[in-house]
Order: C-alpha cells, then sequence, then structure tokens
C-alpha cells in the first residue's frame, strides 16, 4: 500500500466532515429559523461524500480491513464530526501497516 491512498483518504475524511457541519448547521437554520437553503449545500455534500466512500473502501481494501472496521469508518462519515476522532485512529494504523510493509518488500508484493 502507499502513502498516497491513506493521504486521498485523510483528504477527503476532513471535506466530507466540514461540509457535513456546513450542512447540519444549514439545516438547523433552515428548520429551526426558518431561514436559507439546502439544497447546493447537500448536493455538494453528497459528491463529496460519495468520493469519501470510494477513497475510504479503496484504503481499506489494500488495508484489508474486517468488513465491521468499513463499516465503522464509513458510517463516520455520516455522523457530524466524527471523522475528526476516527481519522487519527485509522491514520496511525494505516501508518504502521505502510511502515511494516516498507519494512518487508515481500509482504508488499503479496
Amino acid at each position: 500500500m502507499k502513502q498516497t491512498v491513506l493521504s486521498r483518504y485523510r483528504v477527503m475524511a476532513y471535506v466530507t466532515a466540514v461540509w457535513l457541519l456546513v450542512f447540519t448547521v444549514a439545516i438547523i437554520l433552515k428548520y429551526g429559523f426558518d431561514t436559507g437553503d439546502t439544497m447546493l449545500i447537500s448536493q455538494i455534500h453528497g459528491v463529496l461524500f460519495i468520493i469519501y466512500v470510494i477513497f475510504a473502501f479503496d484504503l481499506g481494501s489494500k488495508a484489508k480491513w474486517p468488513f465491521g472496521k468499513l463499516l465503522w469508518v464509513l458510517a463516520a462519515g455520516c455522523i457530524p464530526a466524527a471523522s475528526f476522532f476516527v481519522e487519527p485512529k485509522i491514520t496511525r494504523e494505516t501508518r504502521a501497516l505502510i511502515a511494516d510493509a516498507d519494512a518487508d518488500p515481500e509482504t508488499a508484493k503479496a
């Protein structure tokens, strides 16, 4: 596994998390205070979330995560602010895998 796979995931985890927070605030403003529109924000978040899912699935398949862990990471993209807590843990675990693969080139080929 390459560092770029992790980097793509990390960028999309943060971008998706920020847009989900923006979307949450827009929903609160729309339904709580009857102001604003959420159409554009929801569409942007939807596209970003799809990209996040693709990158998280790519990382999970290359890191050989069990299905439950993959679902946990994907769910973090649906819960406001959860990605800010899940992403650092995933990054630590994945960096250890990358370091192990770099130390043992035979494992990296598999």
